[in-house]
């Protein structure tokens, strides 16, 4: 005798499965490009897992890939929320002084695309 399952069994364990390949998003930078006049990355910040402290020593050019809220948090304890909508460029300038985090306090991963320009004006 040959059991047939039934069409919700089907789906139910399909849902299961693909739950399972859900990665988790890990924040970190990938590194791009280099030369002498920019250094361009890709950060990915998930939800309540910041960048380690750091700084800019440089300018630089942040194109939102995936937006989101991000409060940056120097290590003085100034705050200050950032708004970055999908598909828009930010200038952000140097800030070599102050060593700050960034941290996403929305509720999906932000995607950004850096551009650093190395050479002061």
């Amino acid at each position: 005798m040959v059991k047939s399952w039934g069409l919700g069994a089907v789906l139910l364990l399909g849902g299961f499965g693909a739950g399972l390949a859900v990665a988790q998003v890990q924040t970190g930078r990938t590194p791009q490009f280099a030369n002498e006049e920019v250094k361009v990355w890709r950060s990915v910040i998930a939800v309540g897992n910041p960048l380690p402290l750091h700084r800019h020593d440089h300018p630089r050019v942040l194109i939102a890939l995936k937006g989101g809220t991000m409060d940056i948090r120097e290590e003085t304890g100034q705050s200050d929320i950032q708004n970055w909508e999908t598909g828009k460029a930010y200038w952000l300038p140097a800030n070599p002084k102050t060593l700050h985090q960034d941290v996403n306090v929305g509720k999906e991963p932000i995607e950004v695309m850096v551009i650093e320009l190395q050479k002061a004006w």
